[in-house]
């Protein structure tokens, strides 16, 4: 076995104490070793999706301990998918931020490493209680860069942001608890075989250990009622930290895919899809509400914070249906939405600088420097995050209608989902429409800035969106290939073989 599956954990954890010990007060020194840090991490994700893609299931073992005693890691389709999502996202946004946001406060870089750390165990990890660990790692670098350069807004969102995921970690601890109490595991492909086993007294304990993880995971994923967080914490973090997050709420959706999907999944006896009834009503809920937010937005900010929340009640959608056309539609989205909504924070942020004073209030200003490239970029943000043809986020509204069809919910799905996309479209034609249009009818300033010094974070945005476009073109052997992912997500049976079977014979040597 390569030992290439344990390096995207390594690596991130090294660099950032390599910055820590080394390049502390080296700010040029932190941009360098963390950008080809993270060049190195595109690069060595990109060679475990290719190992991946040939269908087989690969299980890391640390030091040789075998599960359910010892740590492992899990290399398949949808891990490797997750990584290099995140990889190249993290890339894009380490670009836009050494233009400057790194330097409007201390330790950004290797809070940046760590929180990669996090992201990528969460999405390797085989057991829970490691997935609580990669949690907790992920949310503590995810608080230092909420509140990265300071101010009494990001302070207070801040607070609350601490708050409400230090409540999720207890209750992500407790449900642990109460799972490996009643089935002497946390291992996900063991919990997967003995939690169809589980003692008919002990059958309520573990629904309730079940249910607490899934609301841990619906926080995470900005789920309704417990999606509050969001708007708030999102609008108070800086442009590329509010980019790297639109990956973070994926992982709750990871999380309740990777569990549902397989621990108690259709095999697992009286514990079968012990969440499905709550998935597809919160998700619809979710949906609205962000639809709404977006409709009533009187900031750009906020009207990318909703747009975010609308995105997680799409894709949730999707995972709710639990079955391989949903998965698939699900994952298609999921990448959309991911660079989507990155590249609608860091286009946020470039128009409010350029706007001065007006920052990114919808009124009507002055025009400023380029504006019609920007005016570009963000129509082509609002097709894609809206939903219009022909890019990405048409075609993966498009996947879940299809794979809707046949279900109960199939006329509430059609009617929230087409519902919700005529009030986003409402929303982002009077935004651009007061952005670009209203404010070319306001007398021009006397000077104008150089926008030379902003090419870079262009650059970057631009290539998030370009990203969307790819998308599109690629449609057909995109959707095939994460076809393929959702398949090998959804075979407990296969996934709990090649687990066993590598624990049976511990034939991976560890670190």
């Amino acid at each position: 076995m390569s030992h290439w599956i344990v390096v995207p954990t390594v690596l991130p954890a090294l660099t950032a104490a390599c910055l820590v010990l080394f390049a502390r007060d080296n700010l040029f020194l932190q941009r360098v070793i963390s950008v080809v840090a993270t060049v190195a991490l595109v690069v060595l994700t990109l060679g475990l999706y290719r190992l991946a893609d040939d269908g087989e299931l690969r299980v890391y073992l640390l030091s040789n301990w075998p599960a359910p005693f010892g740590i492992l890691q899990v290399l398949d389709r949808l891990s490797a998918t997750m990584l290099l999502l995140t990889a190249c996202l993290a890339l894009v946004v380490i670009v836009y931020a050494i233009n400057g946001w790194d330097r409007r406060g201390r330790h950004f870089h290797p809070l940046f490493q760590f929180q990669l750390l996090g992201l990528n165990g969460a999405f390797l990890t085989g057991d829970f209680f490691n997935l609580f660990v990669f949690f907790e790692v992920m949310l503590i670098a995810s608080y230092g860069l909420m509140l990265h350069g300071g101010g009494p807004r990001r302070l207070k969102a801040g607070f609350q942001y601490v708050t409400i995921n230090l409540i999720g970690s207890t209750l992500f601890l407790i449900a642990v608890g109460i799972i490996y109490a009643v089935t002497g595991t946390l291992n996900m492909a063991d919990l997967a075989v003995k939690a169809s086993q589980v003692a008919t007294g002990d059958v309520a304990l573990l629904r309730t250990g079940a249910l607490l993880l899934f609301m841990v995971f619906a926080l995470k994923a900005a789920m309704v009622p417990l999606h509050w967080w969001l708007p708030t914490t999102y609008a108070a973090a800086s442009a590329p930290v509010a980019a790297l997050f639109a990956i973070m709420t994926k992982v709750g959706a990871y999380c309740i895919l990777r569990m549902y999907g397989l621990v108690f999944g259709p095999d697992a006896g009286p514990l079968a899809l012990v969440a499905e009834p709550w998935v597809i009503p919160a998700a619809m809920v979710t949906l609205a509400i962000g639809a709404i937010g977006v409709l009533a937005s009187r900031r750009l900010l906020d009207l990318a914070c909703f747009a975010a929340v609308a995105s997680m009640g799409t894709l949730l959608i999707a995972i709710g249906l639990f079955d391989e056309v949903g998965v698939t539609a699900a994952l298609y989205y999921l990448v959309h939405s991911t660079v989507a909504g990155a590249a609608l924070f860091l286009l946020v942020d470039l128009i409010a600088i350029r706007r001065g004073k007006a920052r990114d209030t919808l009124s009507a200003a002055a025009p400023f420097p380029r504006d019609y490239v920007y005016g570009a970029l963000f129509f082509l943000a609002a097709i894609a995050t809206v939903g219009l043809p022909p890019l990405s986020g048409f075609l993966g509204k498009l996947l879940l209608l299809d794979a809707t069809m046949t279900t109960p919910h199939a006329a509430a799905i059609w009617t929230v989902v087409l519902g919700s996309s005529f009030l986003m479209l409402v929303g982002f034609s009077r935004a651009g429409s007061v952005l670009f249009w209203k404010s070319a009818a306001q007398p021009a300033p006397a000077a104008q800035e150089d926008v030379r010094r902003r090419a870079v974070p262009t650059l970057a945005a631009a290539t998030l969106i370009g990203a969307t476009v790819l998308l599109s073109v690629l449609a057909a052997p995109v959707s095939r290939a994460l076809g393929e992912t959702a398949h090998q997500a959804l075979d407990t049976r296969g996934y709990v073989e090649a687990v066993i079977g590598t624990i049976k014979t511990a034939s991976v040597t560890g670190l």
